[in-house]
């Protein structure tokens, strides 16, 4: 006699009904295990883990010029993830919020670069509607080719971001180039009306801010009050419903992708009518990639992604602060970035899906004849 084990393995099951405890709950879990994760790996790279700790998670709570700083990054990571998420809800996944970020930075710095003597308080509230004007047009170009030729939008979105970050160096090393800027890639400064307010005095933190909020309450209101939040969430999760229904495929894509670039122009205006008072080539931080890390993290809720840009703006300023009293190296905050992303992600397919192992190993016997 002859036998042996059939290899058996456990399988995805979907619950017929997420818990909501364990849907709150998963965020909470995933920045616990990144925590970890990231703390062993500073231990091996022969870091003092609580040094780490104490200048990334603490230091930016001890004062309130650092506070201010984290509410400041918070801003356009806050503005971004929520237009993004809007689309992701939809299943229209835009990745190309980066270049409709620096796209809203040059249209905004427009005026101020071909206007240099203007003043009059009509300055800077022009160049935010500029800007968010230039981040949709921008996203318009996915919609088109998505709509149009049915093209992939995660591809043309994100190829669109690499072409506008060489309009930005084409605009920063010709034409807009500051003439009496040392031959760096900058534009001239900006005049005094063509700076947001500041919000509260000795800080950075302006005005945009408390747009970025009022603009994250109307997407509360939008998707969870709305009939067109709601036609949106039906087109993603149940497509061929919204088709039945009547709910056009193209508009969900072309108003998702055109909120999403508003979003991000938006926010692009804001920064470089803000902090920079200027265009920069270091205008492309990198934010248009880690708010799709905050509209994830939040549970592509726009109340949960509140949360979830303060948390990713202490860790951008938390690790500055790392990098320099601890000599943590700048990869080590984005590998903390991206874990805490993969570890959400893990702990949300747990919550939605179960693990169900076979019940015994099928046992195969054969005789040999007699």
């Amino acid at each position: 006699m002859s036998g042996g084990f059939v290899a058996s393995f456990p399988s995805l099951v979907r619950r017929e009904r997420a818990s909501l405890v364990a849907t709150f709950i998963a965020p909470a879990v995933a920045l616990v295990v990144a925590l970890v994760l990231n703390l062993s790996l500073y231990l091996l790279m022969g870091r003092d883990p609580v040094a780490v700790l104490y200048a990334m998670l603490l230091e930016p709570f001890l004062s309130w010029a650092s506070f201010s700083e984290v509410l400041l990054k918070a801003g356009p990571l806050l503005l971004i993830a929520q237009g993004l998420a809007i689309g992701f809800r939809a299943k229209v996944f835009n990745i190309g919020a980066e270049g409709q970020f620096i796209l809203g930075a040059i249209f905004a710095s427009a005026i101020p670069v071909w206007f240099p003597q203007a003043t009059g308080q009509w300055i800077w509230p022009a160049m935010l509607l500029l800007g968010a004007i230039g981040g949709a047009l921008w996203a318009s170009l996915t919609a088109f080719w998505r709509v149009r030729l049915n093209a992939n939008e995660i591809l043309v979105s994100l190829m669109l971001s690499l072409v506008a970050a060489q309009l930005l160096n084409y605009l920063l090393l010709g034409p807009w180039k500051d003439p009496n800027g040392f031959n760096f890639p900058q534009s001239v400064m900006f005049q005094y009306d063509a700076m947001v307010p500041t919000l509260i005095a000795g800080t950075r933190l302006n005005v945009s801010f408390l747009i970025t909020l009022v603009l994250s309450l109307a997407a509360f209101v939008f998707m969870q009050k709305s009939f067109s939040g709601y036609k949106l969430q039906v087109g993603g999760l149940a497509p061929r419903a919204a088709g039945y229904a009547g709910f056009k495929e193209g508009w969900t894509i072309w108003l998702s992708l055109l909120i999403g670039g508003f979003a991000a122009g938006l926010a692009g205006a804001a920064e470089v009518a803000g902090p920079l008072g200027q265009l920069q080539r270091s205008i492309s931080s990198g934010y248009g990639y880690a708010a799709i890390i905050v509209a994830y993290l939040g549970g592509l809720h726009p109340i949960g992604i509140v949360v979830s840009a303060l948390v990713m703006a202490v860790i951008y300023i938390g690790g500055d602060n790392a990098m320099v009293s601890a000599n943590l190296p700048i990869a080590a905050v984005r590998v903390f970035q991206g874990s805490l992303l993969l570890s959400y992600l893990i702990a949300v397919a747990f919550v939605r899906y179960r693990l169900e192992w076979p019940k015994t190993a099928r046992r195969a016997a054969s005789r040999s004849p007699s």
